[in-house]
């Protein structure tokens, strides 16, 4: 007769027989992976570097001038071209970098010198 202990034995002896065949085919996945995940990261820190950092400022400017802004989109809208006031800020600057420094220089001198920071509340 057989006792319990052999019939243990011998039934996870051809069970541990079957992983360390299999185990060469596994080891060779992990570099399959390997080579793939490089490339996913790549391409996750090429879409990071193209984000635009955006910055939220304020400003002071005197009314006359900031409603330029409203004429400037109400002409963008007849031209059926809708655009935020952001858009027009930076479009502006956007032409004054493309100004000589005399041009600059010119636009600038001609500007109204205002206090800055926010105007006193009356009431």
């Amino acid at each position: 007769m057989t006792t319990k202990k052999a019939v243990l034995t011998a039934k996870k002896s051809p069970a541990k027989k079957t992983p360390i065949l299999a185990k060469p085919d596994i080891s060779s996945k992990p570099v399959a992976k390997s080579s793939v995940k490089p490339a996913i990261k790549t391409a996750k820190k090429a879409k990071k570097e193209h984000k635009v950092k955006v910055m939220r400022d304020s400003f002071t400017m005197p009314q006359v001038e900031y409603q330029k802004i409203a004429e400037i989109k109400a002409t963008c809208l007849k031209a059926k071209m809708h655009v935020k006031k952001s858009e027009v800020l930076r479009a502006g600057l956007k032409l004054l970098a493309e100004l000589s420094t005399p041009q600059l220089k010119r636009v600038l001198d001609s500007l109204e010198k205002i206090k800055t920071g926010r105007p006193q509340k009356h009431g």
